[in-house]
């Protein structure tokens, strides 16, 4: 098929902020020199920052690398962190509160701000435009385009007005090809992009497993007297140690009478009935958070995984023709629960290495002298420091895990001389339901707990119908024939949107059933699925959560 193309020095792929300090930064260089070159982001959200989701609490130093006058400019960090309080949650109703002396030190934030990331990337969108910097919402990015010789060559944006059973529609315009000397691949975690370049280029080899967690998230409005803010809780324990599963909580007070709350579910669980989204719904119900959410208003609701493995787990990120940056690579500081400054960072040394070569760079040129910048940063160092944080919760658990964790990171400040493993894949941790009891969890109440269908709602989830299925099976058969007599189809209940449903006709026969139109674009039954069998692809352009200040 015969495409339009444009030509680019340098293109971005992912609109969040890796690939946007990526773009910034490339131009704040040119600038400096007078130097005309030519950058583009493309973004698969319908706006930049309608994909975006995070706690979060963010590091303003990164920002500052890139302005200096930050507050000045008007960037949205309005609430500062005025506390933390770090809680084991021993049951449903009790707690042990944990002294800010015996916490490791990754977890205590002065001099951070409680933020929205979306609107933080909306404001970055802003000063990249007026930089020059084109960028092109609603505009997936499908496939890698290669040259002659097996080099990136930048991509091709996905087709638009094609129907279910693949025909095109009366709406229908072929994606463009966009060509650039270097393409910088920022798509988040478990980018579907970067998982084809780790594959292609087997940049994962000699590296240890990537790992991830699923984080939801919602936003209340809540009373006067609920809210306070610049308060960072953090939470361990009930309700995931009941079924023996890892992870912590969240709860960020905000400005304007808001307060994020989020669970995140370390995906290397093995019970096939845990339901990630409903252990949320009960964690709610705890005095610590609902002293604060009974009686406010609940007003968005969002899903993503993110990567938590360490820098053991990141693979080579270059390779001909491109670099791969943030948690597309896996950048996230799991001891902090922060990826947003680490992705930034890693965006920062991608453009001063790119423009470094820029007069220099051919089509296909690999720029090796990424693997030096990063190894040589202070983003490696922060990363090195935290590095058994991942595989130690793996180990040990929660409680002892933090143990370790605190003696590794507070005493010896990451200097002990070895590094934790974790050889063993997310999916590959789920063991048959025999050996488990079918968990049944409360009916939602309407006040604190709520169904995922009314969740999805508050995504403000949209896909076009009559497009193909973005979720990819490469054998229709496994779900019924392997997954569900060994692990109930777990899918039912690790994705947090209700995509996928097991359902029965009046003959009593089942069906495999993909909803997904409901996808929030977390990417869990991509890592999750037990057989591998599921394959997230970018749907049609804009499609997918608008979140409007996650």
């Amino acid at each position: 098929m015969e495409r339009e193309s444009m030509e680019f020095d340098v293109v971005v792929v992912g609109a969040g902020p890796a690939g946007l300090s990526t773009a910034i930064r490339l131009m704040q260089n040119a600038q400096k020199e007078s130097k005309e070159i030519s950058v583009c982001v493309v973004e698969k959200g319908s706006e930049v920052g309608a994909h975006i989701l995070s706690g979060a609490v963010f590091e303003p130093e990164v920002l500052s690398d890139l302005f200096p006058n930050w507050s000045e400019m008007g960037a949205p960090l309005n609430t500062k962190v005025t506390r933390d309080e770090i809680h084991v949650l021993r049951s449903s109703s009790s707690t042990i509160k944990v002294p800010g002396l015996f916490a490791p030190s990754t977890m205590h934030n002065d001099g951070n701000y409680i933020i929205s990331l979306g609107n933080l990337c909306r404001w970055l969108a802003e000063q990249a435009e007026g930089m020059g910097v084109e960028i092109f919402p609603g505009f997936a990015a499908a496939e890698v385009l290669y040259d002659d010789l097996g080099s990136v060559k930048g991509i091709i944006t996905g087709d638009m007005g094609v129907a279910e059973d693949g025909t095109e529609k009366d709406s229908y315009m072929p994606g463009m090809e966009l060509h650039a000397k270097t393409t910088v691949f920022a798509e988040g975690a478990r980018g579907h992009l970067g998982k084809q370049l780790i594959a292609k280029f087997k940049l994962d080899e000699g590296k240890d497993t990537q790992h991830y967690g699923l984080g939801i998230k919602e936003l209340w409005q809540v009373s006067d007297e609920a809210h306070e803010p610049g308060l960072v809780v953090h939470t361990a324990g009930w309700p995931l140690d009941e079924h023996g599963a890892a992870g912590g909580s969240f709860m960020y007070h905000l400005e304007d009478n808001q307060v994020v709350v989020g669970l995140i579910t370390d995906l290397g669980y093995d019970n096939p009935y845990l339901s990630p989204f409903d252990e949320f719904q009960r964690l709610k119900s705890h005095p610590v958070f609902s002293k604060v959410l009974n009686g406010a208003k609940r007003i968005s609701y969002g899903a993503r995984a993110l990567n938590k493995g360490g820098p053991q787990c990141l693979p080579k990120m270059h390779f001909p023709g491109g670099l791969l940056i943030g948690c597309d690579a896996g950048t996230m500081n799991g001891a902090k629960i922060k990826g947003t400054h680490t992705a930034m960072k890693s965006g920062i040394l991608a453009a001063d290495t790119i423009y470094g070569q820029i007069d220099t760079a051919e089509y296909g040129t690999d720029l090796k002298q990424y693997a030096d910048a990063f190894a040589t940063s202070s983003l490696m160092k922060e990363l090195h420091l935290q590095r058994n944080f991942s595989p130690a919760q793996h180990k040990w658990g929660n409680i002892l895990g933090s143990a370790y964790v605190f003696v590794d990171i507070n005493i010896f400040r990451g200097k002990l001389p070895w590094t934790l493993t974790d050889p063993t894949p997310d999916h590959a941790t789920l063991k048959p339901a025999s050996e488990f009891k079918e968990i049944n969890y409360p009916k939602p109440d309407g006040v604190l707990s709520f169904d995922k269908l009314s969740s999805v709602f508050l995504s403000n989830t949209n896909h076009e119908e009559d497009q193909p299925v973005h979720l990819r099976l490469t054998d229709p058969s496994i779900p019924l024939s392997v997954n569900l007599p060994k692990y109930a189809e777990p899918a039912q209940r690790y994705c947090p949107a209700g995509v996928y449903e097991i359902v029965e006709d009046a003959t009593g026969t089942k069906k495999f059933q993909i909803n997904a139109q409901n996808c929030v674009h977390c990417k869990t039954c991509d890592i999750k699925d037990p057989s591998q069998n599921i394959t997230w692809v970018t749907p049609e352009g804009a499609g997918g959560p608008g979140y409007p200040n996650m």
